[in-house]
């Protein structure tokens, strides 16, 4: 493994836990207060989109790193907009 791939491993790790951080907020205090589902919508567009760019679609860090880390967003995203449709 060359140093590119282990460096490939730090937002392959830093980008999915940063999101699951958040994703357990929004699940333990069941409040979406301050979080923007239109913010958390451009970063899953944005992972998806670099998933496609980078063109290493087998590798785990693209897979982990971004295609995984799309999916807590979109999580997250639902789970917004229903504590907020809840709370108004």
């Amino acid at each position: 493994m060359t140093i590119i791939e282990l460096v490939g491993f730090i937002p392959a790790i830093i980008f999915p836990t940063a999101t699951l951080i958040q994703l357990w907020h929004l699940i333990k205090t069941k409040s979406a207060a301050g979080v923007s589902a239109l913010a958390w919508a451009a970063f899953a567009l944005g992972n998806i989109s670099m998933y496609v760019y980078t063109e290493k679609y087998t590798q785990v860090q693209t897979i982990v790193g971004l295609l995984f880390t799309a999916i807590l967003q979109m999580a997250i995203i639902v789970l917004v907009l229903k504590y907020n449709r809840q709370n108004h």
